[in-house]
């Protein structure tokens, strides 16, 4: 397909054109039926890769020969096979990962059981800079070069779509690239509201801004901004960096590091009315910036048939903003047949925060709330209670989903539907020396599946960070320093000069490695339970004796947990019973209550999944024991499920 040339306006799109007789993938029929994977693209797949993996077809790939060069990683003698200072220093830059070679892993990723891949932003970055994440955006309507071009990434969404694999992207309103200069090229920063003066656009990264700051600055696109709409310097707030991140209304106007912020739309800042929400959306008045970025993202869905958006740094826009743009990018969808088109905005600040922005402007999930991640992770490392239904409290992982009611939500299925879940991710806000959960210790990798069985059977829409499913164990080692902390969590799959565990030059795309082949077997038992994906759920009482009277909530005893935690998954009048043992020492057999009208005493439940395979298929009986209740056994770190 030729490479036509990149609309410099938005007035040159043919929107008619794109739309017009034109068959669009539909939505899912529930996103929490979906299971996510999230990748780095820039670090996911160059195309290069041989050996350990299959083609979209199921044709094993070997080589090396026809341009295939980089052989599957060994544990035994490729661990380490890199200098450590210069490892570091490849990751902080570009790699090398492309829309072809990402396209060609679709049969990987499916046959792992993923059906919607969440891809960082592909948008073209400012020129010459080395923002290989995507966030620092300089043409909105074009595909950054190193990744590809924009029909590539239309025929990678198609190729997806024909493999039942939708597309979300990560998509950024709050703020473009650095694009200009403040004057004399010298950091601003935020203060008291006050707007600094300009000195132009840059031409390329690191230029002291030498293009003419307004319409058409510069005049082609290998610098300033674009499509044009957004060069008028009304754009942009400036009013210099952020530096108190919670500070109101600082946060919202600052600029992101050097990253400039757009000015979305005018309303009340009254700091002592910054609660009120619905307020602050009823008196907002959208910019004409932000009408431009609402026609972009509708492009890019006609463009090339996406199914959803991750909408980055929610937090740092005002909620009348996030609605405007939440309703137009929703009403076009629908145009296009895609009734449930997805958007889950980027929510830091807490869950109560996240669940009242979810309510006033229209978006459908939320990501990033800063104790889920926390408390699933550390649960299943044994040092977080899981929850006890017994008190009101909220401290353990299992308290999020359940007290619906309490938090005026209208089912206890609402979390479910609303929260995507992960406990990896690129990120990490807030944590200074980062780390994969496989990464701070050798004891965690032998955790790993329990803590995937977790996420994949509980409540929320899961989602899998790329290089999870291989036992990635990033981790910023360094005692003093924290800077560019980020980049440990974001090695290559495909090897390069920054590949997972120290190495370069070797793959990680290995179909036969353990943790793949769980998640493989798991997502096919949740495809065929709706229980697991929309049931309601219940952490379930335990018990040694299984005497009456004896079973308890698991707790942490002297600041630790290593036991088996369990819950069930109810859907109508079917129950699934999972179990993990976050103790990697033993296996350990229990007690469990069960839900007596679904499974009484008398019956029996199988084992539909287990870290030991040989236990699968095993029947246990249902007994008389605090109503009903089974006893099971959990593998040492390991995960079950019966049904």
């Amino acid at each position: 397909m030729p490479n036509n040339p990149v609309e410099r306006s938005l007035s040159e799109i043919d929107f008619a054109g794109l739309v017009e007789g034109k068959p669009f993938h539909p939505s899912p029929a529930a996103w929490e039926d979906e299971v996510l994977y999230f990748l780095f693209l820039d670090r996911f797949s160059d195309g290069r890769e041989y050996g350990g993996f299959a083609d979209n077809a199921g044709r094993s790939v070997t080589g090396p020969d026809g341009g295939r060069s980089t052989p599957l990683f060994s544990p035994g003698t490729d661990t380490g096979n890199a200098d450590r200072q210069q490892w570091f220093e490849s990751g902080r830059s570009w790699c090398g990962g492309t829309i072809a070679g990402m396209r060609e892993k679709l049969g990987y990723l499916k046959r792992l059981g993923v059906t919607a891949v969440w891809i960082s932003p592909v948008f073209r970055q400012v020129t010459g800079s080395n923002d290989y994440h995507g966030y620092g955006i300089q043409n909105f309507l074009d595909v950054d070069p190193h990744f590809g071009t924009r029909e590539e990434l239309r025929e990678f969404v198609a190729a997806a779509h024909d493999l039942g694999i939708r597309v979300i992207l990560d998509i950024i309103i709050n703020h473009a690239g650095d694009v200009f200069a403040y004057e004399g090229n010298h950091e601003y920063f935020y203060h008291e509201g006050r707007q600094w003066p300009v000195q132009g656009y840059r031409r390329c990264s690191g230029d002291p801004g030498s293009l003419p700051f307004g319409v058409d600055g510069g005049g082609d696109t290998g610098g300033s901004v674009w499509p044009v709409e957004l060069q008028r310097q009304e754009t942009w707030t400036r009013r210099g960096q952020i530096r108190s991140w919670d500070g109101y209304p600082e946060f919202l106007e600052g600029d992101f590091c050097s990253l400039k912020d757009v000015h979305l739309g005018d309303t009340l800042q009254d700091p002592a009315a910054a609660w009120d929400l619905q307020r602050r959306i009823r008196e907002f008045r959208p910019s004409d910036a932000l009408k431009h970025l609402s026609r972009i993202y509708q492009f890019w869905i006609a463009y090339a048939d996406i199914d959803g958006y991750r909408l980055d740094t929610v937090k740092h826009m005002e909620p009348g903003a996030v609605r405007y743009f939440a309703t137009s990018v929703h009403e076009f969808a629908a145009l296009l047949g895609k009734e449930r088109f997805t958007i889950i905005g980027e929510i830091t600040g807490g869950r109560a925060y996240a669940a009242s922005i979810l309510d006033c402007t229209g978006l459908d999930a939320a990501l990033g709330i800063n104790d889920i991640p926390d408390k699933m992770e550390f649960l299943v490392k044994g040092w977080r209670s899981p929850g006890n239904p017994d008190t009101e409290d909220q401290e353990g992982y299992f308290d999020l989903f359940r007290n619906s009611l309490q938090d005026g939500r209208s089912t206890r299925q609402w979390y479910g539907s609303h929260i995507v879940t992960m406990f990896d991710d690129h990120d990490q806000v807030g944590v200074k020396h980062k780390f994969r959960f496989a990464g701070d210790e050798p004891r965690s990798e032998r955790l790993l599946q329990a803590m995937l069985g977790l996420n994949l059977t509980t409540a929320g829409i899961p989602c899998i960070y790329y290089g999870t499913e291989q036992a990635f164990n990033g981790a910023d080692l360094r005692e003093e320093d924290d800077s560019f902390s980020d980049v440990f969590l974001r090695e290559c799959m495909f090897g390069g000069p920054f590949g997972s565990r120290q190495s370069a030059g070797r793959h990680f795309f290995d179909e036969a490695h353990p943790v793949y082949r769980f998640i493989s077997d798991l997502t096919a038992l949740r495809r065929e339970r709706i229980e697991l994906r929309r049931g309601r759920q219940y952490l379930r009482q335990v018990s040694v004796s299984g005497c009456d009277g004896d079973f308890w909530y698991p707790q942490p005893q002297g600041g630790e947990l290593h036991w088996v935690i369990a819950w069930s998954r109810i859907f109508a009048n079917r129950e699934c019973l999972a179990a993990i043992n976050t103790d990697t020492d033993r296996a350990l057999s229990v007690w469990v209550v069960v839900d007596s009208t679904i499974h009484p005493p008398g019956g029996s439940m199988r084992c539909l999944f287990s870290t030991v395979e040989g236990e699968r298929g095993r029947e246990v009986r249902v007994e008389e024991r605090q109503g009903a209740a089974v006893c099971i056994s959990v593998p040492a770190g390991g995960f079950v499920v019966y049904g």
